[in-house]
């Protein structure tokens, strides 16, 4: 599965972290909140199958991400992978209340994409999930430290994923080096 990284990143195929060893996690009242950063330098670091899905993912959204981009004048944008689950009866969210803060600056999505039926009612029943694509201006840095927020619950636990990050970008270069010629 070895094939050539464009620069900086490394290849895909290699990648042995989980989903939610990635996953920001935020459990506001009566749901639970998962997000996903869908940048391709961190879904190659997970395993082969879930690489996949998330880039197929991404790749299955492009036309909606390019337009966005088109409206902001040609700049860049990144999906991330939101999930909400209904911990209780009846929960209501908003989903444009979700906030990413990176390096100093609120981010709030420019456009939510479901991929769930249903996602417009913004409505879950207890241990239902509803799953979207939400689209942010691409300044959002992955390679740093950054919070997520909503409904009053924030979590900054990305600083502690990032040296699990690093290390894998490691094992993957090392993985890749041993089988290409």
């Amino acid at each position: 599965m070895a094939d050539t990284a464009p620069a900086g990143l490394v290849p895909p195929g290699f990648g042995t972290l989980r989903q939610d060893e990635i996953a920001i996690l935020l459990q506001p009242p009566g749901l639970v909140v998962r997000a996903i950063p869908l940048d391709e330098s961190l879904i190659r670091l997970l395993t082969p199958d879930s690489y996949r899905n998330l880039h197929d993912l991404r790749m299955s959204t492009a036309g909606r991400l390019a337009g966005v981009a088109q409206r902001l004048g040609g700049r860049s944008v990144e999906p991330w992978l939101v999930s909400f689950f209904g911990v209780e009866p009846d929960v209501r969210f908003s989903p444009m209340d979700l906030i990413v803060t990176s390096a100093g600056r609120d981010f709030r999505p420019l456009e939510v994409v479901p991929l769930s039926a249903g996602f417009g009612e913004q409505r879950l029943r207890q241990r239902e999930t509803q799953t979207a694509v939400f689209v942010f201006e691409a300044d959002i840095d992955v390679d740093q430290p950054l919070s997520l927020t909503f409904m009053n619950e924030r979590s900054d636990v990305w600083e502690h994923v990032l040296p699990r990050i690093e290390r894998e970008r490691a094992l993957v270069r090392a993985r890749a080096s041993r089988t290409t010629p």
